[in-house]
């Protein structure tokens, strides 16, 4: 699904160029969960912007099902990002005025082949809350309704940053559930940035990352569900 070849990123311009990503080199399988792991300054955010046509890259290349990233212009790039991701930050960007079943509409109008509406709302938890504003709702739930206005396009990719980084621990591991449940469900790729170690456990490709290198790459052989993580 994914392959990273040599990918470097610089940040600011001369005495003060530094490289952020220095020759990352991966792959990432159809249909999985790869954990994204390192302390601050690592690269994994601005890893995962890069495989979301956020940020551009200045060497190598990104291939994104078989598309070239680094070849495509300004619009195709915005074309990629409708057609093809789903973004899940940390905070959850809701449009306040809107009810939970319109923040979701949102992205599903985004879209050539949207899921259906009530049954991704019945899948998270969300049926009874789709009349509700954002400000009404829990933190999770709220959280719940971002992974939906993502996940409605049907995208090939869901890119999530730091998608627990505001919630309690209980809210957490819902929401982590949710994503596994997300994952198998409707098989699609997940790519999730954390600092929590403990999260590694319910992905299928592990990979940790340290001064804009990768360090380890590994598969779990034995996941873990998200209802049994503890940390």
């Amino acid at each position: 699904m994914i392959l990273i070849r040599d990918v470097h990123k610089y940040y600011g311009e001369g005495d003060a160029r530094t490289e952020v990503l220095k020759g990352v080199t991966c792959e990432i399988a159809s249909g999985e969960i790869c954990v994204l792991m390192g302390p601050s300054g690592s690269g994994k955010s601005t890893l995962l912007n890069l495989v979301g046509g956020i940020e551009e890259l200045d060497k190598g290349d990104i291939l994104v099902n078989g598309q070239s990233l680094h070849r495509l212009n300004n619009g195709k790039l915005s074309e990629y990002r409708r057609n093809s991701l789903g973004f899940v930050f940390q905070f959850y960007n809701l449009i306040p005025n809107l009810t939970i079943k319109e923040n979701i509409e949102v992205g599903k109008f985004l879209s050539k082949n949207p899921l259906p509406l009530n049954d991704l709302l019945h899948t998270l938890g969300l049926w009874e809350h789709r009349d509700k504003l954002p400000n009404q709702l829990s933190g999770g739930q709220q959280q719940r309704c971002s992974i939906g206005r993502a996940l409605v396009k049907n995208p090939l990719v869901l890119l999530c940053d730091e998608p627990t980084g505001a919630l309690d621990y209980k809210t957490s591991k819902e929401i982590l559930a949710l994503v596994e449940k997300v994952n198998a469900q409707y098989k699609t790729t997940v790519i999730l940035v954390t600092h929590n170690t403990a999260i590694q456990g319910i992905a299928h490709q592990v990979m940790k990352l340290h001064d804009g290198r990768i360090t380890s790459d590994i598969r779990n052989t034995s996941r873990i569900p998200a209802c049994d993580l503890a940390w």
